[in-house]
């Protein structure tokens, strides 16, 4: 299986290459004195989840499912994906398994021997009650919950618009179905909005909301709509920030396939493969790559002047990026001064919280953004996250207490709030 990070690989620091964690569970947070919001965590989506809810007229423009030499592939307007090489998860590598290759590979493994182990997928995977009983387990209080499949479709359908709204609107539904919006309090899953078109997103998102969503999640991306690419922050797609503005929801941009190119430096296509001539690829910089394009891309185009309540979360994008972004906005505040009202870093801090790599530097990001900003995310159970959630805590022994419940638990509950606008 290939997630959403796997086209990350060969950018780990060497400085983080013989660290190790040790494993925690539920007796971690009775030493913490608080049990932790885990801010990243997935699903693995349901063989119907695109379909279950989709009118069988649409299965060829959207979603199938078809066999190929014995292995199902989903096809995606028409077209064969293999985004994901086991579309189906079953059986699939334990959660954590390439934990040690992210912290820099220090036994100087082939990526492939990481996954060589396979299990039937797990009932936690696909089971809202089953997986409440594992963060009992973990010492988790709540989840933030998102799509693996889900965070790959838009780019392959992006040329029929329409089509994307149809496919993600039968999503949605399944997605309320199995999982809920908001489950028992407990686990908070994310419906996908896209911004093909503005109408769509608007109405998805007014239906999320009366669902009872805490959280929406978008793909960081120049959507591509009937008329071509836009910028998401273009005064088109005013109505829908207004929306967001007025009930206060969290915006989420997630990894995904945000269409970022690696202009014929390596081969486009969304996954990595660690098999054959396995070798470094610029592929590696392109989920930070959208991720900082679309951070930046706010503040340029004043989103938070218009909608001064939008709050937005980066969630599992990596950090590194940030130092530069501050950069860039300070370097183009000076060279166009009168055209920014606040200081854009300013802005970028008031209204982004950042998840970073597990994998990154907490404290740097926390030195930039504020610990009052930083999230904490597994990314369970995907392969590239980490075995056990709260096994990062062990990042966080040089904050203050106070500073280490705001990372693990405070900001991420209060951006699950809804804060409308007054």
């Amino acid at each position: 299986m290939t997630s959403a990070r796997e086209n990350s690989w060969g950018s780990i620091p060497l400085r983080y290459a013989l660290r190790r964690v040790a494993s925690y569970d539920a007796h971690m947070s009775d030493e913490l004195g608080f049990i932790p919001f885990d801010a990243d965590n997935h699903y693995y989506e349901a063989l119907d989840a695109f379909t279950r809810h989709l009118d069988p007229k649409d299965g060829q423009r959207c979603v199938q499912w078809a066999e190929i030499n014995g292995r199902q592939y989903p096809v995606i307007g028409g077209r064969v994906s293999r985004v994901v090489a086991n579309a189906t998860f079953d059986p699939i590598s334990p959660a954590g398994s390439m934990h040690d290759y992210f912290r820099g590979n220090p036994d100087k493994k082939h990526p492939l021997e990481f996954l060589a182990k396979r299990e039937p997928i797990r009932p936690e995977y696909r089971d809202h009650d089953a997986r409440l009983a594992v963060m009992d387990q973990q010492g988790v209080s709540k989840i933030w919950l998102f799509p693996t499949l889900g965070m790959l479709y838009e780019e392959i359908l992006k040329h029929d618009p329409e089509g994307v709204g149809i496919m993600f609107t039968a999503f949605n539904r399944w997605l309320q179905e199995d999982w809920g919006f908001d489950y028992k309090n407990r686990i908070f899953a994310g419906p996908y909005i896209s911004l093909a078109s503005v109408d769509w997103a608007c109405n998805e998102l007014d239906w999320a909301l009366s669902q009872g969503a805490r959280v929406v999640c978008m793909r960081p991306a120049a959507p591509t709509t009937l008329t071509g690419q836009l910028s998401p922050f273009d005064e088109t797609y005013d109505p829908f920030w207004a929306r967001v503005n007025e009930a206060g929801i969290t915006v989420i941009i997630h990894a995904g396939d945000s269409g970022y190119s690696s202009n014929g430096y390596a081969n486009d296509s969304f996954s990595a493969s660690f098999s054959g001539s396995w070798k470094p690829s610029i592929k590696s910089f392109a989920i930070e790559r959208a991720a900082q394009d679309f951070i930046i891309t706010s503040v340029f185009e004043k989103l938070f002047d218009r909608f001064p309540n939008v709050r937005m979360a980066s969630i599992e994008n990596g950090s590194s990026f940030l130092r530069d972004a501050c950069d860039k906005l300070t370097s183009t505040a000076k060279k166009m001064p009168g055209y920014f009202v606040d200081d854009p870093v300013e802005t970028l801090r008031n209204n982004w919280w950042i998840n970073p790599f597990w994998e990154d530097d907490v404290h740097e990001v926390a030195e930039i953004m504020g610990a009052d900003h930083v999230l904490f995310g597994s990314d369970w159970p995907h392969i590239e996250g980490m075995p056990n959630p709260l096994d990062y805590v062990t990042e966080l022994k040089a904050f203050s207490d106070s500073d280490r419940k705001k990372i693990l638990l405070d900001n991420v509950s209060a951006l699950n709030e809804l804060r409308p606008a007054r």
